[in-house]
């Protein structure tokens, strides 16, 4: 079998030449492209006489798949599988799967940093020093006995409910299934209405699909309290950045802490969010720590091995 890694996925080249060897000592080709593709018809080519390719978070449209005239499977380095063409994986018979789980710690520690970042002000902090300045003025807030609301309780959401409770916040939850294990430890589940009027935070943990694209939308944006602060570290999509943005204009809402656009970024520097107030913007950099980078290796080249042994996990 012909394996192509078409992206690096961050780790040492000593790991990833490990991971290879493991590859080739089971009678496979291996190869790992340096760089992402820069262009579709490059990517194409790649791909072309590869068994199985290997990506991150690169786009793998549907002319890259049918470009693979043997390509049987795809091993996704990341939780979400949105930005592949699954349509025409299903059409050709190419097995999918993904790398759920590595970067759940990543996430919600990066989703508490955005809200100690805003409440704390921690911008406007670091531009005071640098500009010989004092802390007149720069009043933040606490964390500490506020009300967290958390849209979306799965594995991600789980360890944010856990910070918060650690925090001493009230949490409140939305989710498609009530879970009782967090019941027990005091989260309240309550319809997604009531968690954006009644919450201090509110921090988006919800994948990306057709219920949930556009979920946050002007309407429930406009429930929230005016001293509240969004945080999404899930998909760009699942608010409506515009409305979001035009409320923090108008002070109607007090701050948000934003790892995901509606593209990879660079943004566009029209972009709304980019001229908004009181934000705090990261490059969707919310699964990128080392630790959480090598436990994905780790899962997808298991995942590879699981595949060739006639297994998909």
């Amino acid at each position: 079998m012909k394996i192509v890694l078409t992206e690096p996925l961050g780790i040492s080249p000593e790991l990833l030449e490990k991971y290879a060897r493991e590859l080739r000592a089971l009678g496979h080709r291996f190869m790992a492209c340096p760089h992402r593709p820069e262009s579709l018809a490059e990517l194409c080519s790649l791909v072309e006489d590869a068994d199985a390719v290997m990506l991150a978070n690169m786009p793998f449209p549907g002319e890259a798949v049918r470009a693979g005239k043997s390509l049987r499977y795809i091993d996704v380095a990341f939780t979400g599988v949105d930005h592949v063409d699954l349509a025409a994986c299903r059409e050709r018979g190419v097995a999918v799967s993904n790398a759920s789980g590595y970067s759940d710690t990543a996430v919600a520690e990066l989703a508490f940093g955005l809200m100690l970042g805003l409440s704390r002000r921690l911008l406007s902090c670091d531009r005071t020093v640098r500009g010989g300045g004092t802390r007149e003025g720069l009043i933040g807030t606490e964390l500490w006995g506020k009300t967290l609301g958390v849209v979306g309780t799965g594995r991600i959401g789980g360890q944010v409910i856990g910070l918060a409770l650690a925090f001493g916040m009230r949490v409140l939850a939305h989710s498609r299934t009530v879970k009782p294990e967090l019941e027990a430890q005091g989260v309240d589940f309550v319809p997604l209405a009531q968690l954006m009027e009644q919450s201090d935070v509110v921090t988006l943990h919800i994948p990306q699909n057709a219920e949930t694209t556009g979920l946050i939308s002007r309407a429930l944006l406009e429930r929230m309290k005016p001293n509240a602060l969004l945080i999404n570290t899930a998909r760009g999509p699942v608010v409506d950045n515009t409305a979001l943005a035009d409320l923090l204009r108008e002070g109607r809402i007090a701050g948000a802490g934003i790892d995901v656009f509606q593209q990879e970024p660079p943004i566009p520097q029209d972009h709304p969010l980019l001229t908004a107030p009181n934000t705090l913007l990261a490059p969707h950099v919310a699964f990128a720590t080392q630790e959480a980078l090598e436990r994905r290796a780790a899962i997808v080249f298991d995942n590879m091995k699981s595949w060739l042994n006639g297994t998909v996990k």
